[in-house]
């Protein structure tokens, strides 16, 4: 049941984030539209940082100018290959020994490794662990692409963060004022951009 849990929980956020993802491209080019008739002076386009880190982990970082990021997307996506590799060797070698545990013929046990060797007596531990090497390498695979749209997320956001003002130019001011509208007497935040 937690097994069923966990891979639901996976599920749902590897399809949560692709829906961002879609609705942030979707959003990148109705806002690169917009700062194109808006802004024709300023050149920076944040849909390209989202396609290179698409295509290259990492490449969107690099755009961005966010090299500190560079480690953790390869960390990220390396600790999971690293993982994914080692799992299918011996898931490889657990599934080897099972199929020589059963097939009834003692004179090939020598060709167990160990240390399936030791239990060549009890092929359904074989057989449990190989299940379970098998699960861990899905479950490497899921990482894998989860790092890898959290790293196109990651440019995303901070190619459309790179044009926005920082400057101590911003201000926010309350202004009492009559909506004649309504008929009251409210209060109205006023953020000044300049």
């Amino acid at each position: 049941m937690l097994l069923f849990q966990k891979s639901h929980s996976i599920f749902f956020l590897l399809m949560f984030s692709h829906f961002l993802s879609s609705a942030q491209l979707n959003e990148t080019s109705a806002s690169a539209k917009k700062s194109k008739s808006i802004n024709s002076a300023n050149p920076y386009n944040p849909r390209i940082p989202i396609i290179h880190s698409a295509i290259i982990p990492g490449w969107g970082q690099i755009n961005n100018k966010k090299y500190w990021k560079l480690p953790l997307v390869y960390g990220a996506l390396g600790t999971t290959a690293y993982l994914f590799n080692r799992n299918i060797k011996t898931y490889k070698d657990a599934r080897s020994a099972y199929t020589l545990a059963v097939d009834g013929d003692p004179s090939n046990d020598y060709l167990i490794k160990q240390p399936y060797y030791t239990v060549k007596d009890q092929p359904e531990r074989i057989r449990t662990f190989r299940d379970q090497v098998r699960q861990d390498v899905d479950y490497c695979v899921v990482f894998f692409i989860f790092f890898w749209g959290l790293n196109v997320a990651d440019a995303a956001v901070d190619a459309h963060l790179k044009t926005f003002d920082v400057s101590d130019n911003l201000s926010i001011e309350f202004k009492p004022g009559y909506s004649p509208t309504a008929h009251t007497n409210g209060l109205s935040l006023l953020l000044n951009i300049k």
